[in-house]
């Protein structure tokens, strides 16, 4: 069977990317429902004095010229619309083109945390972005990490967490990582913080290590940034973790396979304590 050219199938799988992207997008609009705070534009194209922008009440009501308090509170802008229609062609018309658009999900913000210049809550208005909602929140701090995250919430109560590479993010600005957010969407910007991993024993500079939280801790990392093994050094490596119990836990690893390649760099995590005991051989 032959096989599409490289750069023919990447397109294909951006125009996929794409698409689903845009179906994602129109159902978080669809299912968005009106509530206090929220404001939404009405336009009745047979009624021009109906043209209309009204921020929705906290008891879910708007005021419209000739019709007065008229409840939107939990419908979406699709069922809004719908209601309007049918009551603009029972008492006014006998065809009501009508248009109602949500400018701000005030009801339900976007929030932005972490290392963000201004914190805090956002009113998304129509279609937003992750780089817009971090420039309303103020930019990056300095001590932004690599990495930000988007949590957002189905229907069904379950969430799903999005992971963006903040350096891919900025270099580009592509759709791929610059990807729409909504409304009660969860922003984090975790800060980097200083981890410390202790290396005790026969290395050549033993004691407190300090890394980057954005870092990947490894066995030979830590060996390396500790000036490697002395002469004396046994082949056995331990690992202590002190674990969720409050008892330490010791994992064995095998320096010799390690360097070889025969078993996998194990990670390692804040205040893990590696030690590195005199080979009597």
């Amino acid at each position: 069977m032959n096989r599409p050219p490289a750069r023919i199938a990447q397109l294909i799988l951006l125009i996929c990317i794409t698409s689903a992207t845009a179906v994602s997008l129109v159902a978080q609009e669809g299912d968005y429902t009106i509530g206090p705070k929220d404001l939404i534009e009405i336009r009745v194209l047979e009624i021009p004095e109906m043209n209309v922008e009204r921020r929705v009440k906290e008891n879910g009501t708007i005021d419209l010229p000739m019709i007065g308090e008229f409840s939107v509170n939990g419908l979406t802008a699709v069922e809004a619309n719908e209601r309007l229609s049918a009551l603009l062609r029972a008492e006014y018309v006998n065809r009501a083109n009508v248009s109602i658009v949500i400018r701000e999900y005030a009801n339900k913000p976007l929030s932005i945390l972490g290392a963000v210049a201004r914190p805090g809550s956002l009113n998304v208005s129509g279609r937003y972005t992750l780089l817009q909602a971090i420039s309303a929140a103020g930019g990056l701090t300095p001590d932004a990490g690599k990495k930000i995250f988007v949590i957002r919430s189905a229907t069904d109560g379950d969430s799903t967490v999005i992971e963006v590479p903040k350096d891919e993010l900025f270099r580009a600005s592509s759709s791929e990582w610059n990807i729409p957010v909504f409304p009660s969407d969860i922003v984090n910007v975790p800060a980097r913080t200083i981890v410390k991993v202790f290396c005790i024993g026969e290395v050549r500079t033993p004691g407190a290590l300090e890394f980057d939280s954005d870092d990947r801790i490894s066995l030979l990392s830590v060996i390396a940034k500790a000036g490697g093994l002395t002469d004396r050094a046994a082949r056995k490596i331990i690992i202590t973790r002190r674990g969720p119990d409050g008892q330490d836990v010791d994992m064995t690893v095998d320096y010799r396979a390690l360097i070889a390649g025969r078993i996998n760099d194990p990670e390692l995590r804040s205040d893990d304590v590696v030690i590195v005991k005199q080979s009597f051989f």
